[in-house]
């Protein structure tokens, strides 16, 4: 009996040694948890939405335009934003229409900001080349982002992942956010 005991027990400690070790695997190289703090990419995310970002899908894929990102900003915060230019694409917005490489793209996500505005533009009009290894990222929230148009491309090895899941509030649960 003591010895049925003692395995039983052995086998629970192995089984939750390695239900521990495969969870920090995952953390560390799958998928990671994210809280949003700040308004830059309202009315798509906001302030105290909780994300879970895929952290593996841009080593076996590449990162494409229009994905929302999260990626490390300095040393002690991480961001998250639309990627709207990926290497060698040239930017362009005139009149509050984004042109990828001379083609008007539709950007839906941003309808309801451009309802609210009376006079004034919402992007600002700009050019910018994409350099290899970099992106050209912007928030959803024009007018209070802090993005590429202030501290300039990111560093595609920055990038920590892409947001495909926010969990919280249960509300509004939703995979594959664009």
């Amino acid at each position: 009996m003591k010895d049925t005991i003692k395995r039983e027990v052995k086998e629970w400690i192995k089984a939750l040694g390695i239900g521990f070790i495969l969870f920090i695997l995952i953390r560390l190289f799958l998928f990671d948890n994210y809280s949003v703090i700040g308004q830059s990419m309202v009315p798509t995310i906001r302030d105290g939405n909780k994300l879970i970002v895929n952290k593996i899908g841009y080593f076996i894929g590449d990162i494409d335009r229009f994905d929302i990102v999260v990626f490390h900003a300095n040393g002690e915060e991480d961001y998250v934003k639309r990627v709207i230019g990926v290497p060698g694409d040239t930017i362009q917005y005139q009149n509050d229409v984004l042109y990828v490489n001379g083609e008007p793209q539709d950007e839906p996500y941003l309808d309801q900001s451009k309802k609210q505005l009376l006079f004034d533009r919402l992007t600002g009009d700009l050019t910018v080349e994409v350099p290899e290894g970099k992106l050209f990222v912007l928030g959803d929230n024009r007018r209070g982002s802090t993005d590429s148009r202030h501290f300039g491309f990111v560093d595609i090895d920055d990038v920590v992942g892409e947001v495909g899941l926010r969990y919280w509030p249960i509300d509004d649960w939703e995979f594959s956010i664009k």
